[in-house]
């Protein structure tokens, strides 16, 4: 009896956060649901149609295509990369806090800067005019040509990687000393260290991560508006650019098919990864 009344009151601290999500997020959603079965106007049930017109648009084929590569390539050296240097950081300054609170500070700083500042900052660096032409003798158009989606996809692991650097040494700090000093007297080198304790030890914080990396990815569009403007190169023409022309036509019917597409992808990237890393 006190355990089904302890568990009703923990509900009942969930209720308001689960109201205001209802209301904001999951009745929003499933108005653009049956806005994607349904014309224009809303009026008139159309069934598949709308989907075969996003599926069918070069555009959106476009611009899936360039998402899908922006995750595969920017995801995995994100999380990487940051994994790598909270070990650097981790192992390197344990004994000294100072020094790893330091290397904290640094990191964060590109994310405690506004991000039209930085924008601008890469504009200078990477403009047909700009400081790498200028001093290479360069005449590379840097931010309208292939060479577009590897700049776009250097700031924005510059600016995250902080981030993430933060995320893997808290999980690095929870992992117990002992577990590596066993290791030690097993005669574990380094790799079977990180291999068989860190891995494992970062089992849960690696869900977390590549969740929010992934998100991080699609919340991107302003990174690349400011970067290379409302029509930008093909190689970084992303599904933001997309649903922000087809705001500005009103065409409602194709964007709501578009984002249900996108929710199904995303919840087939997520979901298999987050159960994987919820298991115990």
């Amino acid at each position: 009896m006190k355990k089904s009344i302890g568990k009703w009151r923990e509900f009942m601290f969930l209720v308001p956060s689960l109201a205001g999500v209802s209301v904001f997020v999951f009745l929003p959603f499933a108005d653009v649901v049956r806005r994607s079965f349904m014309n224009p106007t809303g009026r008139v049930f159309t069934w598949f149609e709308n989907y075969q017109t996003v599926v069918r648009n070069p555009a959106f084929r476009l611009a899936i295509g360039n998402t899908g590569r922006f995750l595969l390539v920017c995801v995995p050296l994100l999380l990487i990369t940051s994994l790598l240097l909270a070990n650097i950081i981790h192992f390197c300054s344990k004994s000294a806090k100072r020094q790893r609170k330091f290397f904290r500070n640094i990191y964060l700083l590109p994310m405690a800067a506004p991000v039209a500042s930085l924008m601008f900052v890469w504009q200078m660096v990477f403009h047909k005019n700009g400081l790498i032409n200028t001093y290479l003798g360069l005449s590379q158009d840097w931010l309208h040509s292939s060479y577009t989606f590897w700049v776009f996809a250097a700031t924005f692991l510059w600016k995250h990687m902080g981030y993430y650097v933060v995320l893997w040494l808290a999980g690095l700090e929870a992992i117990p000393d002992e577990l590596y000093e066993a290791a030690v007297v097993d005669g574990a080198g380094a790799f079977a260290k990180f291999y068989y304790v860190t891995l494992p030890g970062l089992r849960q914080m690696t869900s977390a991560a590549f969740i929010l990396a992934v998100t991080a990815t699609l919340k991107s569009y302003r990174e690349s508006y400011l970067l290379a403007g409302e029509y930008p190169d093909r190689s970084i023409y992303m599904v933001q650019h997309l649903f922000h022309n087809w705001f500005r036509d009103m065409s409602v019917e194709k964007m709501s098919a578009g984002a249900v597409i996108l929710v199904c992808i995303f919840a087939l990237m997520v979901l298999p990864f987050r159960k994987k890393g919820g298991e115990r």
